[in-house]
């Protein structure tokens, strides 16, 4: 299935641009999909925590995946 995930901040940077395509199997999981997306950008690796939204709700690793979910990946924030 084809996967369609929004990018913010740092995650954008790392991959290059504000939104990215990726093939996926059909039986994906949330977690699976962080580890699709770290073995293809090793630098995600890097990043301590960052969360994954699915359909504006924060989602849970073992969530599963489905083709026309709104998938976006947040970096941790901080301010002040």
């Amino acid at each position: 299935m084809k996967l369609k995930i929004a990018l913010f901040g740092i995650t954008k940077e790392i991959v290059g641009q504000p939104e990215l395509e990726l093939d996926a199997p059909t039986e994906q999981s949330v977690a699976g999909l962080m580890d699709q997306l770290r073995e293809k950008y090793p630098a995600l690796r890097e990043l301590t925590s960052f969360a994954v939204a699915v359909n504006s709700d924060y989602a849970a690793d073992d969530y599963q995946l489905h083709e026309r979910d709104e998938i976006a990946l947040i970096p941790p924030v901080s301010g002040g």
